[in-house]
């Protein structure tokens, strides 16, 4: 399903969308647990850091912005963290879908 731009960007982003009221439709319960879990996760790789070559998604604050995005806007992009220190990643190609996404996402914010 990875390679299939047209499932990616049609179908998965509405499942992504819709994924809070999902759960709540389906367990009956608020999607809050999730949100935790996701905080607890991010605090995580904050502490111990990221895999060597990989980076993790963290919603900071950059002086001036990146990837196009305002800098008085907390985002998420792709960091490195060693040591406590994140470090947004530099450099990586950001096709028209994605950066749409992001130019809606910034709008709504």
């Amino acid at each position: 399903m990875v390679g299939d731009e047209e499932y990616l960007n049609s179908e998965f982003i509405t499942k992504v969308a819709k994924r809070g009221a999902e759960i709540i439709d389906v367990m009956g319960k608020s999607s809050a647990a999730s949100a935790a879990a996701a905080a607890c996760e991010h605090v995580h790789d904050w502490w111990n850091g990221n895999l060597s070559g990989g980076y993790v998604s963290m919603g900071v604050i950059c002086d001036g912005g990146k990837y196009g995005v305002d800098g008085d806007l907390c985002f998420s992009y792709p960091c490195n963290v060693v040591d406590g220190e994140w470090k947004i990643v530099e450099g990586l190609e950001i096709n028209e879908f994605s950066q749409a996404k992001m130019d809606a996402t910034m709008k709504e914010l």
